[in-house]
């Protein structure tokens, strides 16, 4: 029997032969195929979805002004920039924004408008920094706290502490909302929980910037920057404006001798092999209408390459993953 074995697991002649070894499908695979524009379901899918998209594009102008007319022309009048003058003037020029939770408090108080839910939450860069930057917006009710405002805030820390980045706070908030203090300050995801973060992170050495771009209370002698850079110590620096402390800020940012360490490998992107928009045309706005979601991811990953698995086991849902070619 052992005779038999060895005999059996002899290499061949033919595999001995010199050369390279062949593998089965070293290239992967792209999905998609070209719709066809002509039909009339493709059309009317892509008019009603452009329809709303650009529909989704005014109101997000609408919340980027933040509050009315009346509020930003008194917020310029004091001699301060708008608070996403106050971002554009803190990061890097030319460097993207991710701006997050644009949509928070959307409709959510009635016919109370709150843009943005109150507060500027993304993550800039600045002085080569990755930064989670959170700037609260005067011009919404006087930067007053709603219970989605302090959520928002929360999130942002979260996010920051999960990826370790220095947290940069745009401070000019009249406190707590008070009509709603009652879902703003006292459980445990409140207010307070704020702090908290911020104690937690300084901990881990993620480090924490303020700078206060308004009056936190109604007079200077009540303690203003003059007193707490003067006498009580609490401040670092005094700025006479809000573009000197932003530039403090990047200068403070400049000297944490941070460096960002990468454990995943950064490739140059690449386009998908079809046009973004015809996205339009094969999903449109009816949710009674199906269409095939390979045909989605083929126009989303790079190189429009994706290594599907399972793709045989419960065909309602496609799984797999994006690959490099």
């Amino acid at each position: 029997m052992w005779a038999a074995l060895r005999l059996a697991l002899r290499p061949s002649a033919r595999a001995a032969v010199p050369g390279l070894r062949a593998y089965h499908g070293d290239s992967v695979a792209s999905l998609g195929t070209a719709p066809d524009s002509s039909s009339a379901i493709y059309q009317e899918n892509y008019e009603q979805m452009k329809v709303l998209v650009n529909q989704l594009h005014e109101r997000v102008q609408h919340i980027k002004l933040g509050g009315d007319e009346k509020a930003r022309a008194r917020h310029i009048s004091r001699g301060k920039l708008l608070p996403r003058e106050r971002i554009d003037n803190l990061i890097d020029p030319g460097s993207p924004f991710l701006e997050l939770s644009q949509f928070a408090g959307y409709q959510l108080y009635d016919n109370e408008e709150v843009p943005a839910g109150g507060i500027i939450t993304g993550i800039g860069r600045v002085s080569g920094v990755e930064c989670m930057i959170i700037a609260n917006d005067a011009t919404v009710k006087g930067g007053t706290y709603y219970p989605v405002t302090v959520k928002k805030h929360l999130r942002a820390q979260e996010i920051a502490m999960q990826n370790r980045l220095p947290c940069i706070y745009l401070v000019d908030s009249g406190g707590a909302n008070l009509p709603r203090q009652a879902d703003v300050f006292p459980d445990r995801d409140h207010f307070g929980r704020i702090f908290y973060n911020q104690a937690n992170m300084s901990s881990k050495n993620i480090t924490q910037v303020k700078a206060a771009t308004g009056e936190e209370v109604s007079a200077e002698d009540l303690g203003g920057a003059d007193l707490h850079c003067r006498k009580s110590g609490v401040t670092d620096h005094c700025a006479l404006d809000d573009r000197h402390a932003l530039h403090l800020t990047r200068k403070i940012v400049k000297s944490l001798n941070y460096q960002k360490k990468l454990e995943v490998t950064v490739e140059p992107p690449e386009d998908p092999l079809f046009p973004a928009d015809e996205l339009y045309g094969i999903v449109g706005a009816n949710l009674k209408r199906s269409f095939d979601v390979r045909e989605v991811i083929a126009r989303i990953v790079d190189g429009s390459r994706f290594n599907e698995f399972k793709a045989l086991y419960g065909d309602t849902l496609v799984t797999g993953i994006k690959v490099k070619n």
